[in-house]
């Protein structure tokens, strides 16, 4: 039976389409590594991220849609709504320039804090799968209902963000689990531990400047909440943030609570 998705979710739905449509002939461009300017959040904007985040603008404006942006790229825009569309144009575009089929588009609606994100897309621009939720709507994986995996002791999968920045908590448990991955995009990892792929996602950096932003977190963490998950920072304290690029976080997310409670015990986190 086909899914009736609300309005809302319906059009970032099709936004996310949208995106990948320009992703792709992008790559298809002769330098698409270029980088064209510095983005709001201080790190270099690629010509990819640049064209994903135009995609959205021009949709919002065919649509009519007077959803505030917030983007890393561009930062903060007020376009006289009282909802504000959270975006993550390319969610490991550093992955997608270097021809690794790991890239997203994140998309989220909320108000003022992460707390208040009631509708968020995930869309897979490599693989044309799409993860969403709606706040007490449940989560889904193209159309199919999606819920956390049974957690068994000695059989974990973690996500772990690993690179020369990683806290030693991130490498610690690297030594610790069964399996690790490490895609470098935190949307996915976060979906695919919703989806029971996976049972655990942490990041957590040295440098507060390498954590993460509300923009890659704010669709994925509901999307893993109302698949049965949960989230906290790393070190155990609630993860809520403003709707703004001011504020960068580690994550601990996980799919059951059993895996969490194991790890309390164990002093892992």
């Amino acid at each position: 039976m086909a899914i009736t998705r609300p309005k809302e979710l319906d059009l970032l739905v099709r936004m996310a389409h949208t995106v990948e449509r320009g992703v792709v002939q992008e790559r298809m461009s002769p330098n698409p590594f270029r980088v064209v300017s510095m983005g709001a959040d201080g790190t270099p904007t690629e010509e990819v991220d640049r064209i994903a985040e135009a995609q959205v603008l021009s949709f919002l404006e065919q649509e009519k849609l007077d959803w505030n942006l917030l983007s890393e790229e561009i930062g903060y825009v007020h376009r006289g709504g009282d909802r504000v569309l959270v975006l993550d144009p390319i969610d490991g575009s550093y992955n997608v320039l270097r021809g690794l089929p790991l890239g997203t588009v994140s998309l989220a609606l909320g108000r003022e804090t992460l707390g208040d994100v009631d509708v968020g897309v995930v869309h897979d621009i490599m693989s044309g799968s799409t993860y969403w939720a709606t706040r007490g709507g449940g989560a889904y994986n193209d159309g199919r209902r999606i819920t956390t995996r049974d957690w068994r002791k000695g059989g974990d999968l973690f996500f772990l963000n690993l690179n020369h920045n990683s806290s030693q908590r991130v490498r610690g448990l690297a030594a610790r689990a069964r399996r690790i991955r490490s895609l470098g995009s935190a949307s996915l990892e976060i979906s695919l531990v919703a989806k029971g792929s996976g049972d655990l996602y942490l990041s957590e950096s040295n440098s507060e400047t390498a954590n993460l932003r509300v923009t890659d977190i704010a669709a994925a963490l509901l999307i893993l909440k109302e698949a049965g998950g949960n989230a906290l920072r790393a070190d155990g304290s609630p993860l809520e943030m403003p709707l703004t690029l001011k504020e960068r976080t580690s994550v601990l997310a996980w799919g059951r609570a059993e895996l969490y409670a194991e790890g309390q015990r164990m002093g892992y986190w």
